[in-house]
């Protein structure tokens, strides 16, 4: 069964400059992507699994970042560009915000053995560059305040000219490291795009070591990055391993005896210290500049002698159900009227955890037609949805998970919707379900409360070419909406 909706009046909007112009960057550069392969930039770690608590970052590296281009100042004495003070390693985007939370121990750190260095990007779609430039953070910087121009320095250490060429993934811009940087710092690679208004900021954090080469023969092969904290009775397991497979012998287990351990760096710190007091080649903590290392409470890298034959870590939770939580609907209206096919649907949930909770209202042919989401405290907690959709019987769908994410638990309550149903039909509300977007495809732009149409082959190719940051196409709104839709 189709939704439909009530054509009401003319929609009209006051659009400023700046949203426009954000618009066209978005359409311009919907096809250049790109992030620092080497060293690893701060999102990519987060994609492999090594950072966490990451946002939208650990499923596309490769668009963290873009903003206009012009750092750390305007363009030939222009107003100031780039990314905001605060917001660079996010480059301004809401999906990434969580990359611009920053702590002396919050990221992990990649070592940087030579100051002979060879940066490579890796792009994913790939634009013209006029240049490649690397800069780093001032000595004295604080790694405890947000990243800012005042925490870089104010020239590049190391420029690439582009030459407005397309350029080529694993390609090595080799960089010298300045002789006065050591220890925890930020660098930040800039590609700048040539063709048109935007470029890519990608920071990436490192832990560079005065000398070209590790002392006492130790060799990265891992680190612990605590994400969560843990309950009694919880394992931790760094599991070891070499060229063959996993290491028994060298694989080192922990078990949360205390609330107190369970804390997040605390179990971290427990961890680095079982690992140090039962081998002697391999080692975990942070390194000083002599090359000592030493157990902290928070993010530890761990290392290995070449005779352990130990080549990489992966550090495992094993965390038990929590059997005693509890979620549920506490209660809802006995039926929600609709106006015009939209309603308000709010009901009240409880639960005895911190959760994040979904909930989601489903129509007779079990198609979703409103949905909101949530992280609630323990106890009873009201939640409210905007609803299109059609009269008759519905679902409410609550879904919940504890924070630490051990545990799911799920909710179903019928319900139903009466009143004024809704007069053009539509398949989704928009950007939902855009990958299945194609000739004939109505969709419902709640921006304008207007129905539009996919126009047929070839033009419908542009109906699914969406993304937040680059929305040309997007019904209504997008510079350039008119190519792949009918307003009908």
């Amino acid at each position: 069964m189709k939704n439909t909706f009530y054509k009401g009046g003319a929609f009209t909007a006051c659009t400023s400059s700046m949203i426009l112009l954000s618009a066209m960057l978005a359409s311009q550069t919907a096809s250049a992507h790109g992030y620092l392969d080497v060293p690893p930039s701060r999102a990519l770690l987060c994609q492999k699994g090594v950072n966490t608590n990451c946002g939208g970052a650990q499923y596309e590296p490769q668009s963290v970042g873009e903003t206009f281009k012009g750092f750390p100042a305007g363009v030939g004495g222009a107003p100031l560009q780039g990314p905001v003070d605060g917001k660079i390693a996010s480059g301004g985007h809401s999906n990434f915000s969580a990359l611009d939370a920053q702590s002396a121990t919050r990221w992990q750190l990649t070592e940087i053995k030579d100051r002979n260095i060879d940066f490579q990007w890796h792009y994913t779609a790939v634009h013209p560059a006029t240049k490649h430039e690397y800069f780093i953070t001032r000595n004295g910087w604080n790694p405890n305040e947000s990243l800012k121009r005042a925490s870089f320095e104010s020239t590049p250490f190391c420029t690439i000219d582009g030459g407005n060429q397309k350029p080529v993934s694993g390609t090595k811009h080799n960089c010298t490291v300045p002789e006065d940087k050591s220890g925890h710092h930020v660098i930040l690679a800039v590609w700048t795009v040539g063709d048109t208004d935007a470029a890519f900021y990608n920071p990436a954090d490192v832990n560079i070591l005065a000398e070209p080469s590790l002392p006492g023969g130790w060799s990265s092969v891992g680190g612990i990055a605590p994400s969560t904290a843990l309950l009694v009775g919880d394992k931790v397991k760094a599991r070891a391993f070499t060229v063959d497979g996993e290491s028994t012998e060298y694989s080192v287990e922990i078990s949360i005896d205390t609330a107190e351990q369970g804390l997040a760096n605390n179990w971290a710190f427990k961890l680095a210290e079982k690992i140090n007091a039962t081998h002697s080649l391999v080692r975990a903590g942070v390194r000083d500049e002599a090359g000592n290392i030493e157990p902290v409470k928070g993010n530890n890298s761990l290392y290995a002698q070449k005779e352990s034959g130990i080549t990489r870590y992966e550090v495992q939770l094993d965390m038990k159900e929590d059997t005693d939580a509890r979620m549920s609907v506490a209660s809802q209206q006995a039926e929600y009227i609709l106006d015009k096919g939209q309603a308000k649907v709010d009901f009240r949930m409880i639960a005895n955890r911190k959760m994040k909770v979904e909930a989601t209202l489903f129509d007779e042919s079990n198609k979703p037609v409103g949905m909101t989401s949530a992280q609630v405290d323990s106890g009873t907690t009201g939640l409210v949805m905007d609803v299109r959709s059609n009269p008759g019987k519905h679902t409410l769908k609550l879904i919940g998970t504890t924070l630490d994410g051990r545990t799911t638990l799920q909710d179903t309550q019928p319900t139903t919707l009466t009143g004024e149903g809704a007069g053009a039909e539509y398949d989704f509300v928009f950007p939902e379900g855009v990958s299945e977007y194609a000739a004939g495809t109505k969709v419902l732009q709640p921006k304008t409360n207007e129905v539009f149409e996919c126009k047929p082959f070839p033009e419908s190719g542009y109906c699914k070419q969406y993304t937040p940051t680059a929305n040309g196409f997007e019904p209504g709104v997008g510079a350039h909406w008119h190519m792949a839709w009918n307003k009908l």
